[in-house]
């Protein structure tokens, strides 16, 4: 982000503000409730949009030493994260290609070689088959080329390594073009030089877009967050703006106010305000002032979803235990009050099985629910079109 869009947006929001005016779309929208509690839809999502998509499965930090290894899921496939010794960034499906065994059963460490726990078939950290227990008499004419691990497209940019979780993908070039339109803003925030200081993990008995829309609206802090965040920010005012098919957020504190009387040099868009990246399809960034919160969904069901709230600081922050306190009481924060938002989530989740409601209703400032919306819709015919 440069200089002049920080100004942009700051000024745009104050003469909202001048006005008493919101940041408002055309008309007033509808989302319909099999959005959210259809199965079927569901299984669309995961195929066109998680399993298409890019997805960030790590912070860079996380893999940061030759031979270091992780193993997660990610859009619900099991995989396998590796470094080699070239420092070159791998994802495979954490998958035996033998019997199918799951290969890796630790979260972490540092390997070379990964041998499997069921006849201990063995592949290198570059996904190479390298050793078969009795090979020459069980398996003759192996052909090892064609059992390495099966390797899904990466690219590790901006901090984090992003991972298409198709194994039948091959073009690492749609996660360039996904990421384009962000480009410049990522590169702002430096998060190539970040790490992770915090984290916690949820699992939400909730849709993950019902997670996500409660992100990229203030027409709820004042009333959801009253006793927590709400005093600090003004009544349902906040804007958007689409980079691609992924939307940045902004929403102002009240501190935003005191920039009136300020010269444009002084203005600082990170200090006076929130400012959210919502990464189609599950990834959203929450910019902070000295530090930014990565929120990952994970869809597990229609009807449940995993997330992992982690808070990425700077390299340059001394690594004492005073700034670890400060940014473990920065994490709380910001858990407590996404917690409000996951209780009411799964509240929503239920209501949609009540037969209440066959729609939600999107205000004119609610604009970003709807655009939020259209964009998986355009995404998932896309793919279906393919």
């Amino acid at each position: 982000m440069t200089r002049d869009e920080e100004n942009s947006l700051i000024t745009e929001l104050l003469g909202l503000d001048a006005r008493n005016e919101k940041f408002l779309d055309e008309k007033v929208t509808h989302s319909p409730v099999m959005r959210y509690n259809c199965s079927d839809r569901f299984a669309q999502e995961m195929t066109a949009l998680f399993r298409s998509k890019p997805v960030a499965a790590a912070q860079s930090a996380e893999l940061s030493e030759a031979n270091a290894f992780l193993s997660r899921s990610v859009s619900g496939l099991p995989v396998l994260l590796t470094r080699d010794a070239k420092g070159k960034a791998h994802v495979f499906l954490n998958v035996c290609r033998h019997r199918g065994a799951k290969l890796v059963r630790e979260e972490t460490g540092c390997k070379q070689r990964f041998s499997c726990p069921y006849h201990a078939w063995t592949w290198s950290n570059q996904g190479d088959l390298v050793a078969v227990p009795q090979e020459q008499q069980g398996f003759p004419d192996l052909d090892r080329s064609q059992y390495g691990l099966k390797e899904l497209p990466v690219l590790e940019a901006h901090g984090f390594i992003w991972v298409i979780a198709d194994p039948n993908a091959t073009n690492v070039e749609e996660i360039q073009q996904s990421l384009a339109p962000l480009s410049d803003d990522l590169s702002w925030l430096e998060l190539a030089d970040h790490r992770i200081a915090a984290e916690e993990t949820f699992e939400i008995s909730a849709n993950w877009k019902t997670l996500i829309e409660g992100g990229i609206e203030a027409y709820h802090f004042r009333v959801a967050h009253r006793k927590t965040i709400g005093p600090y920010f003004p009544e349902n005012l906040s804007s958007y703006q689409m980079l691609g098919g992924n939307m940045r957020s902004v929403l102002p504190r009240i501190t935003l106010f005191e920039l009136r009387d300020k010269p444009q040099e002084e203005w600082r868009l990170r200090e006076h305000a929130n400012i959210i990246y919502s990464v189609l399809p599950g990834t959203q960034l929450l910019v902070q002032q000295d530090h930014v919160v990565w929120v990952h969904c994970e869809p597990l069901a229609v009807n449940r979803t995993r997330v992992r709230l982690a808070t990425l600081v700077p390299n340059s922050m001394p690594q004492t235990d005073e700034m670890q306190k400060h940014w473990v009481r920065n994490q709380a924060i910001t858990s407590t009050t996404l917690t409000e938002d996951f209780e009411l989530g799964e509240e929503i989740q239920q209501g949609f099985a009540s037969g209440a409601n066959t729609h939600l209703t999107f205000g004119r400032f609610e604009g970003a629910l709807d655009r939020f919306n259209q964009v998986l819709e355009e995404a998932m015919k896309v793919t279906e079109e393919a």
